[in-house]
């Protein structure tokens, strides 16, 4: 027999419900995020490079309103790139102005230390409404599970203020599982930066789509 015929050719699911996976602490997790936003003046949407248009959450931006926002597209390492000015281009198309490609663990890279600038200058662009008055800024940072969240604002924490660690990381999705305190990630501008759990959308709009969430580890 052919090496060929040896692997399977497609996939049998007796149950599309598969595709259905919202645990109580994402729940509580989106609860968290809208009662805090009325003090939130821009927000960091982290995703795996890997999978840039696959299972974002959608509902992100009826919570987050109309604050400005940043996209990191992490784990950049990982991915490959040649089509970076396309996803650039269809971003661009669903509203993105502000995408960039890192890997979060590296922080000694470049695009570490043009991380607070940015959201220093869309912010500012933006307007702050009822906030317009303090000296701080409030980000948060949200995405689904396992795209490295807590390793983004370690990195920015340690860039700035050479501090260790002060949100925890691990390989497996759902090592944050609520909304944290206000973490200080840079004192010029005063920036903190709140951590989020992962919050998938309730329903992966496929399981082609659910399958490259795995793939990644982000689901399941």
């Amino acid at each position: 027999m052919a090496a060929g015929k040896t692997f399977r050719e497609m996939f049998t699911f007796a149950n599309k419900d598969v595709t259905k996976w919202f645990p109580g602490h994402m729940y509580k997790g989106l609860r968290q995020m809208q009662a805090r936003m009325k003090n939130i003046d821009g927000i960091i949407e982290v995703h795996d490079a890997r999978i840039p248009f696959s299972g974002r959450n959608a509902d992100f931006k009826f919570t987050i309103g109309v604050r400005p926002r940043l996209l990191i597209l992490n784990k950049a390492d990982l991915a490959d790139l040649k089509d970076e000015q396309n996803i650039r281009k269809a971003l661009k198309k669903e509203g993105w102005s502000r995408v960039m490609f890192a890997d979060c663990k590296l922080d000694s890279t470049n695009f570490v230390k043009k991380i607070v600038p940015t959201v220093e200058e869309m912010i500012n662009e933006a307007g702050r409404y009822h906030r317009a008055e303090e000296r701080d800024f409030n980000v948060l940072v949200c995405g689904v599970p396992n795209v490295g969240k807590s390793s983004l604002i370690n990195a920015i924490r340690h860039r700035y203020l050479r501090a260790g660690k002060a949100t925890r990381v691990g390989a497996k999705a759902g090592v944050t599982r609520s909304l944290l305190e206000k973490i200080r990630v840079c004192d010029e501008p005063l920036t903190y930066i709140l951590d989020s759990p992962g919050i998938l959308s309730p329903n992966v709009k496929s399981i082609e789509v659910g399958m490259r969430l795995a793939l990644c580890g982000t689901y399941g």
